[in-house]
């Protein structure tokens, strides 16, 4: 498994407001077997997560979600999260640290529950898994390497994010539009590059937590181009006039034409960095028939957009839940230059020689990305 499948999940036209576009995903029937609800969190906000027997991780968590494979879940998502005091970070003046000080305490980005359930957090899993990247660092004491990068690694690492009620346009967008029926997802777009897909089972789970995409975390490139880029075009089925539509049935085979025209537009045009990426999955779950991944992209610079995620499969390789984080530049760049030393076991002269590049480049950019403290600075 290296892609992902949407098989069974058809788009509808967009939904369009100033520079945000929505890409309504529909599905014929529901997946069976698999149920999404939603753990509400007492005052949310920020929290800390344990990963391992030393190592937490501290981020916003708004929620956790639940999947339910015991066949008991058709009584729906919980509804009503209530967000504690905005303490003003969340807003459009500056973006919240994905890592902060605790609030409450969560054990484990996946959890089993009573029965056939799983507790995990959303794109936490995916988070963190782009900051553990190579997160031990030089496994040898290489000359070029300081102390503290051999004792501990990239540890800590932070990153910065967005909350989706800040990225401009997203709420009024997600208030201003109809759900479809058999709605089951929905890919979001800011300035036409794409900011989020989001994937759930049945099309009641996805009503009840179609708000909280406000709470979820966006990078800071899509804050900037729903900041700064100009309204998208809507779209616009334009049927030609012709002996075909003088009957209800010839109307509706051509609006059909017309939507699958769009469909294969969007999966060939706007989607195409999702779903013709070559990705790198890791195991987190099996859930009787299903499993719970995440995954990250190759870090190829190739100017395309890059995503983490998390998604959830059957047996066939088939999405039954996904959530995605669109990378900024500078994360592909610090995800691009840490797999290349990993691959070179962090040999810089290896390194360098693979990058096409010297030594002192190199010690550039690893400064340049922000790892400077685990380089052993020479004198002269």
């Amino acid at each position: 498994m290296n892609r992902l499948e949407l098989t069974g999940l058809a788009v509808r036209p967009s939904q369009v407001w100033g520079g945000i576009r929505l890409v309504p995903l529909v599905r014929e029937r529901p997946v069976e077997g698999l149920r999404l609800h939603r753990e509400v969190y007492a005052g949310g906000g920020t929290g800390a997560v344990r990963v391992g027997p030393r190592t937490h991780v501290t981020s916003y968590v708004p929620h956790g979600f639940v999947a339910d494979w015991s066949g008991e879940g058709a009584a729906g998502a919980a509804y009503g999260t209530q967000l504690g005091a905005d303490d003003g970070r969340g807003r459009a003046g500056g973006p919240p640290r994905v890592l902060r000080l605790p609030r409450h305490r969560q054990h484990g980005l996946a959890k089993r529950q009573a029965g056939d359930r799983l507790r995990f957090l959303p794109l936490h899993l995916a988070l963190e898994g782009y900051l553990a990247l190579h997160f031990g660092g030089p496994s040898t004491a290489w000359e070029e390497w300081s102390r503290q990068a051999l004792r501990d690694g990239l540890s800590p690492r932070a990153e910065d994010a967005y909350l989706g009620r800040s990225v401009r346009g997203l709420g009024d967008a997600l208030r201003a539009f109809e759900i479809h029926p058999g709605q089951c997802g929905v890919l979001v777009y800011a300035a036409d590059a794409l900011a989020a897909a989001f994937v759930v089972p049945h099309p009641d789970d996805y009503r009840l937590l179609h708000p909280t995409l406000v709470e979820d975390l966006f990078g800071e490139l899509v804050h900037q181009y729903a900041m700064y880029g100009a309204p998208v075009p809507e779209f616009g089925a334009r049927i030609a006039d012709g002996p075909g539509l003088r009957t209800l049935a010839g109307l509706r085979a051509a609006v059909r034409e017309q939507e699958r025209a769009w469909a294969e537009a969007h999966d060939t045009l706007f989607a195409r960095e999702l779903l013709d990426t070559s990705y790198g999955f890791e195991r987190v779950y099996r859930m009787g028939g299903f499993t719970l991944w995440r995954f990250l992209p190759p870090f190829v610079r190739d100017g395309t957009g890059q995503h983490i995620g998390e998604t959830v499969t059957d047996h066939k390789g088939r999405v039954a839940y996904l959530k995605t984080f669109r990378l900024s530049e500078a994360q592909i760049r610090r995800g691009y230059l840490l797999r290349r030393l990993a691959d070179a076991d962090w040999r810089l002269p290896v390194a360098a020689r693979a990058l096409g590049t010297g030594e002192t480049e190199l010690r550039r950019r690893i400064s340049g990305a922000g790892f400077a403290h685990l380089l052993r600075h020479r004198e002269g």
